[in-house]
Parts: C-alpha cells; sequence; structure tokens
C-alpha cells in the first residue's frame, strides 16, 4: 500500500498534477478536527461539536479546534510569514483527514471569525481535497450554509452533502449532554460522522 504520509494537496485541475493519481483506502483511525463557528460561551453549535466528539464510533477520533478568536485579522502581507497562531491552525488542518464545521448564521451569512480562519488557508491548500461536513444548528441558517459550501468549493475542499445536516432544535437551548441523550439527535449526528468518515477513508494520492 502506498505511503499514506506521501499525500500532498492535490490541484483542483487533476490532470495538472505532477505524477499519477490514485485513490487508496485509509485502513486506520480517521482524524477529523471539530469547528464551531460561535465564540458564545453558550452556543449550540459548540454543543454540537462536543457531542460530536463524544459519539464518534472507536475508529474516528474527532479534536475540537478552539483557537478561532486567537486567529489574527487576515492579512495577505503575512500570508507567507504566518503568526504562530495560524501556522498552528494549519498544522491542524494539515494532521486531520476530515474537517466538521458548525456554524451559526448572522446577517444572512457565516460568522467573521470563520471566513477570517478560511481565509487564512486559502494560498496554503490545507483544505484542499479535504472532506468537509457542515452542520447546522438552525433549520434558518440556510444562507449561511450555502455562503460556506460556496467557499469551500472555490478552496477546492470537497462538502459532503451524506455528513451536513440540520439538526432542528425549534428554539430550545441543548448543551452537549443533552444532544448525546437525546435519541434523535445523537443518531443523526452519529450517521453524519459516519458519512464524513467513509469519505475521508478514500484517499487521493499522487505517485510519483
Amino acid at each position: 500500500m502506498p505511503n499514506l504520509g506521501a499525500r500532498r494537496n492535490i490541484p483542483q485541475n487533476i490532470s495538472k498534477a505532477d505524477g499519477v493519481c490514485t485513490f487508496v483506502k485509509h485502513a486506520g483511525t480517521i482524524r477529523i478536527l471539530a469547528i464551531s463557528g460561535s465564540l458564545r460561551r453558550a452556543s449550540s453549535n459548540s454543543a454540537l461539536v462536543e457531542a460530536a466528539a463524544r459519539l464518534a464510533p472507536g475508529t474516528v477520533k474527532i479534536s475540537i479546534y478552539r483557537g478561532l478568536a486567537e486567529l489574527p485579522a487576515f492579512n495577505p502581507d503575512l500570508d507567507d510569514d504566518a503568526p504562530e497562531t495560524v501556522i498552528r491552525f494549519r498544522a491542524a488542518l494539515q494532521a486531520c483527514d476530515a474537517v466538521l464545521i458548525s456554524s451559526p448564521e448572522y446577517a444572512h451569512g457565516v460568522p467573521g471569525v470563520v471566513k477570517n480562519a478560511l481565509d487564512w488557508v486559502v494560498r496554503s491548500g490545507e483544505l484542499i481535497d479535504k472532506p468537509i461536513a457542515i452542520i447546522n444548528a438552525s433549520a434558518r441558517a440556510t444562507h449561511a450554509w450555502a455562503s460556506l459550501a460556496e467557499t469551500l468549493r472555490v478552496m477546492s475542499a470537497r462538502v459532503i452533502l451524506d455528513a451536513s445536516i440540520t439538526v432542528s432544535l425549534d428554539g430550545k437551548r441543548i448543551d452537549a449532554n443533552g444532544f448525546v441523550e437525546h435519541a434523535e439527535l445523537s443518531t443523526e449526528l452519529r450517521r453524519a460522522i459516519e458519512a464524513l468518515a467513509a469519505a475521508a477513508r478514500d484517499v487521493l494520492i499522487v505517485l510519483q
């Protein structure tokens, strides 16, 4: 089996890759980086991310990225000499097999902290061909979903529709324990995690 550690970012036009492209099955533990797009202390999106980490099956490890508020405002002049917080963020994305984003909607769009984080990895390319699940904690957050999905597609990420779900809370506040203990919501979240992990098992590599 080819060395998975040799995986590299794949050009949007695969025909221009400097080698032969092929898919292999990732046989080990799938590493998912989960990101809440909300900085609120009692955020439903953060609760969803925490619940996902607890509901992941044994073959999946979900780590939560907690440094969103520490990322400086994106500055293209610093893109090649990025601050340490940005370097750590890029490294976390590079090390994972897939990403789960749970984002609220503000003014018919994603919060600025989410777009800012994505701006820092447009040129560096950590999300190219990366499977991503977009999770909503509100059925009304359709504009944010569409906006985030479009941004990720432009960045050549793979938005996995089967793993992208809307959890309708009907205005209720539910913490991570509530999600885990709720039979219907926890089942829905588990299925999303499994769909994202399944997508991540198909690893696209370039053979020299």
